[in-house]
């Protein structure tokens, strides 16, 4: 992987580890992450933030070494891992995300996202969309429609988005996803009818100044 993940990274704003976790870490932490849910009594499925916060498990899946190894490759010697979210699309949630860069949640330095596939994800439930490259383009002007209420302040309008240049990431349960806070993504409803999870662990270069950020409650530096 020497030199590899960042060349891929700095040319299309994404990086793909293909079977980083296991079968059986997968299970655990869907487990564990079911678990977490029912005890915080988290009843409308979407979104969770802070399963490494709330688990042992998860900080150590947010620190594996090879990913570490791909994201120093990426960011730097001092890695930060900020937070992360669930988001679990089970069969009963339908809705895509709308195309969106992350920057504009917490502007500051540029973070580096890992999406963890803990179901196979393909278009039919809901994989990752991408446009190569797009996070050349800097940070782009978000005034998208969001009257159906399904979130996601900071969209960019579909009308900005050529679909000849656009990538579907469909992963098998296990593969990780990192990508750039300035990548257009988005990512298809869940129509199959069966579980969509995936894990989402943001990070950033230590050696960058920022402002305290309120949802960074597990941040640490990895490796």
């Amino acid at each position: 992987m020497t030199g590899l993940a960042k060349e891929q990274f700095e040319r299309t704003g994404y990086y793909v580890i293909k079977g980083l976790f296991t079968e059986e870490e997968v299970d655990l932490y869907k487990e564990t992450a079911r678990g977490i849910l029912q005890q915080r009594d988290v009843r409308k499925e979407g979104v969770y933030l802070g399963m490494t916060a709330a688990s042992p498990i998860f900080k150590q899946a947010v620190a594996h070494p090879v990913l570490v190894a791909a994201l120093k490759q990426i960011i730097g010697e001092q890695v930060i891992f900020m937070n992360d979210k669930l988001v679990f699309k089970n069969a009963s949630v339908d809705f895509g995300s709308p195309w969106h860069q992350d920057y504009p949640y917490w502007k500051g330095s540029h973070k580096i996202s890992v999406w963890i596939a803990l179901d196979d994800a393909s278009p039919e439930n809901g994989c990752l969309r991408v446009v190569p490259g797009s996070h050349l383009l800097g940070a782009a002007r978000h005034g998208g429609d969001t009257t159906d209420g399904l979130g996601f302040q900071n969209r960019l309008d579909d009308a900005d988005i050529s679909a000849q240049d656009i990538v579907d990431l469909a992963a098998l349960r296990g593969d990780a996803i990192i990508f750039h806070d300035l990548l257009y993504h988005a990512s298809y409803p869940n129509s199959s009818g069966k579980d969509r999870w995936a894990l989402i662990a943001t990070y950033k270069d230590g050696a960058q100044e920022d402002p305290e950020y309120a949802w960074a409650t597990a941040a640490f530096q990895v490796g």
